[in-house]
This record gives structure tokens, sequence and C-alpha cells, in this order.
């Protein structure tokens, strides 16, 4: 008597099931492997993270020097430090376990991959984290002390100097009042890694948009017709993200749209390589081809009935892998 596993159908199940069962095995090696290496960074970060973010306080220490003020920022709550050294860990051991989980990553996805597609991907991969750090060091750099010399100027001198007063309607001298910075660490933080990254995903709009275009996603012709709303897209996205500040928006805005403009000519290189390799295989067709086609096919046909296959698109690869 046999039982359910004898049969074909069981014994294809158990030849498809054994693949997944291996390629979940190494994926749970890879997530192991990739959160150790996080956890390592981590704690080398948490172990410097008080010089770390020292380098992250010049931004506001120049802008506090230029006014004359000390630097130096509050905790106003008791666990604000260890919070702090936390988030400051977090950030710096992702950083430094990047390339490896990112290498993992690649050793996961790769197997799977024709070597055009490696070719494809791999430049993406490298790519990402290098517009990420020109992003990061152009906030970091550029738009960050910017931004905190322009909140700065709110401030304004108080009682204690005797040149801070201000005449009424009737000519009467009044006291101003002191307005003086006096920032929390955790804030301060969390505002300065806001720009940081924001700005850091913002430069990775080429590498995003060349991709899609490899991918047939995105054409650059495509992208120049909606030029009008990208530019629209970019002025909100710098009202948003930045402070309240002409100036910096307008950089921003500058940056991006530059990146923009570069994201269409990438994706024209593209398109181009594509089409040399289609015309060099044979399997890419022209406007002019199917023209001299519905020519023919027009005196052969008084009824005016013509072939429709392969005529839908104004260029690409030819159906079925035929040359045109």
């Amino acid at each position: 008597m046999s039982t359910d596993t004898d049969t074909p159908e069981a014994d294809e199940i158990d030849d498809t099931a054994a693949p997944l069962i291996e390629h979940l095995a190494e994926l749970r090696s890879r997530l192991i492997r990739s959160v150790l290496a996080f956890i390592v960074g981590m704690v080398i970060a948490f172990t410097f993270w008080n010089p770390i973010f020292n380098y992250l306080t010049q931004p506001i220490c120049g802008a506090l020097a230029e006014r004359g003020q000390d630097c130096g920022l509050i905790l106003i709550k008791l666990q604000e430090g260890f919070f702090v050294a936390i988030r400051i860990s977090l950030l710096g051991g992702f950083m430094l376990a990047f390339p490896y989980i990112a290498y993992q990553l690649w050793r996961f996805v790769a197997p799977g991959l024709y070597r055009q597609e490696k070719n494809a991907f791999l430049p993406f991969l490298i790519a990402s984290p290098v517009m990420f750090m020109l992003g990061a060091a152009f906030a970091f750099y550029v738009v960050i002390p910017l931004a905190f010399n322009f909140f700065l100027g709110f401030q304004q001198t108080g009682l204690g100097d005797a040149a801070a007063t201000v005449a009424d309607g009737g000519g009467n001298e009044l006291a101003q009042v002191g307005i003086t910075f006096q920032g929390s660490v955790a804030e301060y933080l969390a505002l300065t890694t806001k720009f940081i990254i924001a700005f850091g995903l913002c430069f990775q709009l080429p590498v995003l948009l060349t991709l899609m275009g490899k991918a047939g996603l995105v054409s650059a012709r495509g992208l120049a017709d909606v030029r009008k709303y990208a530019v629209v897209a970019i002025l909100v996205l710098a009202a948003i993200v930045t402070p309240p500040d002409v100036i910096t928006q307008i950089i921003l805005f500058t940056v991006v749209y530059g990146l923009y403009e570069v994201s269409i000519w990438l994706v024209r290189g593209v398109e181009k390589r594509r089409e040399e390799r289609l015309r060099a295989e044979g399997l890419w067709f022209d406007d002019d081809d199917f023209d001299d086609d519905d020519e023919g096919e027009d005196e052969g046909d008084p009824a005016g009935r013509k072939e429709t296959a392969g005529a839908a698109g104004s260029k690409g690869p030819a159906q079925g892998g035929e040359s045109p």
C-alpha cells in the first residue's frame, strides 16, 4: 500500500521545498552576521560617543563663537545624556557596519543574478553610500551652519546691557527682554541628524532614477517632460526640510534640481547604451521601419486592414527576437 509521499506531486513538492529551505537558512545566517556586525559597530561608537558628539557640535559652536558666546548645551532631563549616547551609538554603529551589511546583502543576492544583472546592480550598491556621504557632508558643512546662524539671529540682549533699551511711542525708554540660546543636548542632536539624513536621502535621487531607467520604469524623455512638476516638488521639499531661511532653501533647491538634471543625463546614457546593444543584436526597431511596413500593407490591402503585432510604442526592442 503506497503512501501520499510516493506520489509524483509529493516528490515535486519536496524538490521545490529543499531549495527554499536552503535559501531561508542562508538568509538567516546573513542576517545574524549583519546583526552581529551592527552590535560590534554600536559598541565601538558608544565607546567614543563623546568625541563624536563634540565633532557634531562644531556648527553650533562656530555660530556662537561668531557672536562672542560660549558654546554650551544643557541636559533638561536626568536620563537625556544616556539616550543621546545611545542614539549616537546606533547611528555610528550602522555607519561602521554598513559596508559589511552591504557585502552580506550582495552575497545573498548575487547567486540569483545573471552576469549582466550583476554588472548593472553592483555599481548602484557602491554609489548609494557614496552619494549619501556627499549629501551628509553638504548638510553638515554648508546647510547646518547657515541654518544655525539664522536661528541664532533671534537672540537679543537683556537688562544687563545698558544699550539694551528700546523707545516706545511716547519717547520713553523700555528695557527689552534678554533672549539667549540655551540648547538641549537631545534637541540639538535630533535637529542635526535630521538635516544629515534628509540631505543624504536627497542625494540618492540620481542613483534611484538611474536604477529605474535601467529597469525601464522611467525614461529620459519622460523625466524631461515632467520637469515643471519636479521643480514644484523640489520647492516644497526645500520648504519642509530647511528652516524658513530663503538662502538655505535656494541652496537646497539648486542642489536637488541639479541632481535631477544629472539623473536625466544618466538615464539618457543608459538608454543610449541599451539601444546600441540591441541594435548590435538586431533587436531594435525605429518608427520609420513601421511606417514603411504600413505603407506596403496599405498598397496590398485596399480594405485598410493592417497587422498590429509588434506595432505598439515609438521605439523599443523588436518582439520575438526578430531583427527590424
